[in-house]
């Protein structure tokens, strides 16, 4: 029976991630998943900590090519609203920063780690489905498809909403959905996007424009489930000059490529992260819309911990509670970020006076007070960074 350090289920970016990070620090690692798929037609927005984790990791310099900057990022209210909150514009300049993060196609993403992780001499590939996991105060047995059977010292589930690793360890989870679907699509566009990302919030929640290489942007647009199922049915030629019109022509002429996916919305987070021999990150541990590019940041903050608990000293076994550490350091993180995109989401589709008062004003608040602008802005790229520069920025303004 083959002897692993740790287990990894799930091969999905923040499963890969996890491997390469923990086969890198000296692990003796396996990563079990199906072969991948790389279809994905999606983006993802990684901010400045999540790059230079990337950057440690060595992958990098050959994600770069396919990224653009996001140096720029702006929020326009596109309701009809009788209250509409004004303007705001974030420049990463204003924090110290080229870009706030870099926009790459997931697809591009994942060739690169998979090629990595193929030249990882620490780590070993299954390429098959987990049938069970069993869990015991000193190993984990894991049973995978074809009658094999390993053991590890320690598991980590990346293998999504319907996580098996979760469900062996007992965990349970917090469910919950919104009547919306995110329509994500790729275009092309005759005006420069000078590396600003556009969002615009609309009635039925955001329509996101992020900067692609060249004169080309990826858009995820929140809409209700039936006209999303409306959107991706229509011709090309007519769903562009929708997504032009939507964007007040900011970008130009627009040109939509390829087919466009909708995905529906919901939000997930398990009542534990980990627990003795077991953590799970990415979607096996919370999921929620794609508002605020705080996805897949979420979960390489994920493999962040993970890395640093594990292989702190990698010479030792792994401690029986490396789970619960983990949960103690992960659950703060995991809690406010769900809960604040939740409440932006709701925010944003409610027509009570009183909410459309608060984000007026909080948008009003945000334009005239650079501190408390520049604090959301470090927030948003490096969690827990902003309060100490806020305190000393605010400082400064009250001595001037």
């Amino acid at each position: 029976m083959q002897h692993y350090e740790i287990a990894i289920v799930g091969g999905g970016l923040a499963g890969q991630v996890a491997a390469l990070a923990l086969g890198r620090a000296g692990r003796k690692v396996c990563l079990i998943a199906a072969s991948p798929k790389h279809d994905d037609g999606r983006t993802t927005a990684l901010m400045d900590q999540s790059v230079r984790y990337l950057e440690r990791l060595g992958v990098w310099d050959r994600i770069a090519p396919s990224s653009a900057a996001l140096s720029v990022m702006q929020i326009l209210d596109g309701t009809n609203r009788l209250l509409r909150a004004p303007p705001a514009q974030f420049r990463a300049s204003d924090i110290g920063l080229h870009a706030f993060g870099y926009n790459i196609p997931n697809k591009a993403l994942a060739e690169v780690l998979d090629s990595a992780l193929a030249t990882e001499p620490n780590l070993s590939r299954i390429e098959t489905n987990v049938e069970s996991i069993a869990l015991t105060a000193d190993k984990v047995t894991i049973a995978i498809d074809g009658g094999e059977v390993i053991e590890a010292d320690f598991v980590i589930g990346a293998d999504g909403r319907k996580s098996i690793t979760r469900e062996a360890a007992g965990i349970d989870v917090r469910k919950w959905s919104y009547q919306q679907s995110a329509l994500v699509l790729n275009f092309a566009h005759t005006l420069p996007h000078g590396n600003v990302s556009t969002e615009f919030h609309t009635e039925s929640g955001p329509f996101t424009q992020v900067p692609l290489p060249g004169s080309r942007s990826s858009l995820v647009w929140v809409v209700r489930p039936e006209e999303a199922s409306r959107l991706t049915s229509l011709p090309t030629e007519e769903l562009s000059k929708i997504v032009e019109a939507r964007m007040q022509s900011i970008l130009g002429k627009v040109t939509v490529e390829g087919k466009a996916q909708a995905w529906p919305l919901s939000s997930m987070m398990a009542e534990r992260f980990g627990a003795g021999r077991v953590a799970l990150i990415g979607e096996a541990a919370h999921a929620f819309p794609p508002i605020g590019a705080q996805g897949l940041n979420l979960s390489l903050r994920d493999s962040m911990t993970l890395a640093d608990l594990l292989s702190g000293q990698h010479d030792r076994p792994i401690p029986a509670d490396a789970g619960d550490r983990y949960n103690r350091r992960r659950k703060p993180d995991v809690m406010s970020r769900t809960f604040s995109v939740d409440l932006l989401n709701r925010s944003l589709l409610t027509d009570l006076i009183p909410v459309q008062m608060v984000r007026a004003a909080g948008m009003h608040v945000l334009n005239a007070v650079s501190p408390l602008r520049n604090a959301l802005m470090q927030e948003g790229v490096e969690p827990g960074r902003s309060l100490k520069n806020f305190v000393r920025e605010l400082g400064k303004q009250i001595r001037r």
